[in-house]
């Protein structure tokens, strides 16, 4: 069983990380993605460092099973699959104790499952999860009103942006549900896909006008609304 110990100035020392960081080229690493801001994929680590692709990806990953990074594929909404993106795991508030024991549980549903689009699955129930909060929140009218609440419910720090080009930004400046991130990126960005749409299809929006984008801005992921005027 490993404990904690504390450092010189009565920082707590994770043994993982200190592992994670005993190479210089580890160190390094997470110098170059916490400097890049809205991340780095292994391609760009690899031109950077000089390192063979395959190496750069082990590093990396040592980096978020320590918790040090976190990693989700951005897309921006465009179809395939795309590659993955490391950014700087910051210290967040996580969400409510029921809402991670939902996640969790969903996790390790599809983790057992042996056939169908782990993806797909998630974002189903997302849907449904999205129509439950959406209906039990006070804001009325606006459905991004709704949408906020329901993010800042569960722990997402939300904030509005007006981009002036006929779309609306909300920017999620925490992950409740890190520690579940870097356990199935894939599948846990697309739970909040759905939450994120079905909360939008219960307050009368079009729900496929979200769109989520990780590391979509230098401190937050990026949810895009196209509404109807």
């Amino acid at each position: 069983m490993e404990t904690s110990r504390t450092g010189p100035i009565g920082t707590t020392i994770d043994p993982r990380s200190h592992r994670a960081l005993g190479t210089a080229s580890r160190a390094s690493i997470l110098e170059l993605v916490r400097a890049a801001g809205t991340g780095m994929t292994t391609a760009e680590v690899g031109q950077r460092t000089g390192l063979h692709l395959s190496t750069a990806r082990t590093h990396l990953d040592r980096l978020v099973d320590a918790g040090l990074l976190v990693k989700a594929r951005a897309s921006g909404g465009q179809p395939g699959r795309p590659a993955w993106r490391y950014r700087v795991a910051l210290t967040e508030a996580p969400a409510p104790a029921p809402y991670r024991a939902l996640a969790a549980a969903l996790l390790d549903h599809l983790s057992r499952r042996h056939h169908g689009d782990a993806r797909t699955e998630a974002t189903h129930a997302g849907l449904d999860w999205g129509r439950h909060l959406a209906a039990a929140t006070v804001a009325g009218g606006d459905p991004v009103d709704t949408l906020l609440d329901v993010l800042r419910a569960l722990g997402f720090s939300p904030r509005r942006h007006e981009t002036g080009d006929g779309t609306v930004e909300v920017h999620l400046h925490t992950c409740p549900f890190l520690e579940l991130v870097n356990r199935n990126p894939d599948a846990i960005c697309a739970l909040h896909v759905g939450v994120i749409r079905g909360a939008l299809e219960r307050a009368g929006a079009p729900p496929a006008s979200a769109v989520l984008e990780p590391f979509g801005a230098s401190d937050a992921c990026v949810v895009r609304l196209t509404l109807p005027r």
